[in-house]
């Protein structure tokens, strides 16, 4: 995993150096959503999101809305506010508001399962969970999933930047716990590349995706009503994960496309130390059609 962890530096970081010369960020090659109109659309078809939650199972991927409205300075997408501050032809400056996506995981009805997060980044996510847990045998002193108090969904809130060079987008955002739930902070470094090829287009992703400390004791920490010995013996620290990402989309018709995503989140060593976990790792995959009103 270095040797990902390098990779994905190096391709995040080498946009920078191509500053001087910004793609058009909404050229051919990149889908952008039209001023003053509704974007609204339906994806369906078949796949599957990990769960690493010991004794969770995956979470299938059936249907998955998009609803989006971009004003002038202002938009909504996918439940999330955003205004622009600056708007330049090499950068944009956004004050914006984003999900919690680790409590997905724990809840069924989370806004990540149901929304996408982000229109250009097509990233597919279902509101079909998982099945009831089974029982973990209570001699390995772990809190079965029964047993856990509730780890609520919040809200965050805080500013991004956009910035476009000739070899792909590269996206920046700082966000605070807007509700107080865990009072944590999640920062996170994207490089987005797009290429057409007729009618298929193709977007690969790269991420780093920093959580708090606050962020990781509050999901994957153990409180004392739920296993003394483990409330004392896992001790969370901030964390990074890693990611890549590849979505591709045939255009069919005005308003038909097929779609494939395919994504591979390696989780953070002080993540992956919980003992609610018995993976290292999430990937998710989708196969369908979207239907663009």
């Amino acid at each position: 995993m270095k040797n990902l962890n390098v990779l994905l530096l190096t391709c995040i970081l080498f946009p920078i150096f191509a500053w001087a010369d910004p793609v058009d960020s909404c050229g051919s090659e990149y889908e952008c959503i039209e001023i003053g109109r509704w974007d609204i659309g339906l994806a369906l078809g078949y796949g599957s999101r990990s769960n690493p939650l010991k004794d969770y199972e995956d979470i299938p991927i059936y249907l998955a809305p998009t609803f989006a409205y971009y004003g002038d300075n202002w938009h909504f997408d996918n439940g999330n506010f955003g205004y622009t501050l600056v708007e330049d032809e090499k950068y944009t400056i956004n004050l914006t508001t984003s999900f919690s996506n680790d409590s997905a995981f724990f809840r069924r009805w989370d806004p990540s399962n149901i929304f996408l997060t982000n229109n250009n980044d097509l990233d597919l996510k279902s509101f079909s969970i998982r099945t009831q847990p089974t029982v973990i045998e209570e001699d390995q002193g772990v809190p079965t999933p029964d047993e856990l108090e509730t780890r609520h969904f919040t809200y965050l809130g805080g500013v991004e930047a956009y910035i476009y060079t000739r070899i792909g987008i590269l996206n920046l955002s700082l966000a605070h716990d807007l509700l107080n739930v865990h009072r944590g902070t999640e920062a996170k470094l994207k490089w987005l590349y797009n290429h057409s090829i007729e009618e298929w287009k193709f977007e690969l992703a790269l991420v780093l995706d920093w959580k708090s400390e606050e962020v990781v004791d509050y999901y994957y920490g153990i409180r004392p009503s739920e296993s003394a010995y483990w409330s004392e013996n896992f001790q969370a620290r901030s964390a990074i994960n890693t990611g890549i990402e590849l979505t591709s989309h045939y255009v069919l018709t005005e308003h038909w496309e097929l779609l494939f995503l395919a994504r591979y989140t390696q989780l953070a060593d002080e993540i992956v130390a919980s003992p609610l976990l018995n993976e290292d790792h999430t990937s998710t995959f989708f196969v369908g059609t979207a239907y663009r009103f």
